[in-house]
């Protein structure tokens, strides 16, 4: 998903050879550095999602554990 967003500078620091090896190979050292940056900010919020939500998706799996799959009848693919 590729926003329109106001960009803001910022200083990073990196290994030397690597940073070397990314400009010899024409790399857009900042575009990779804005992916990784945005990947690591999404794996961090869902994993604080779902620790705020463990108690209540523990119960929800509790309660489908006893009662079954609401509306399971009408379940088109049958996976049992």
């Amino acid at each position: 998903m590729h926003r329109n967003t106001e960009k803001q500078r910022t200083n990073i620091t990196v290994d030397a050879r690597t940073l070397a090896e990314a400009r010899a190979l024409n790399l857009n050292v900042s575009a990779i550095s804005e992916a990784a940056l945005a990947r690591a900010v999404r794996e961090a919020a869902a994993r604080s999602w779902a620790e705020e939500n463990a108690e209540a998706l523990a119960e929800r799996r509790a309660w489908i554990d006893a009662n079954g799959m609401p509306l399971a009848a009408y379940q088109v693919l049958k996976t049992d």
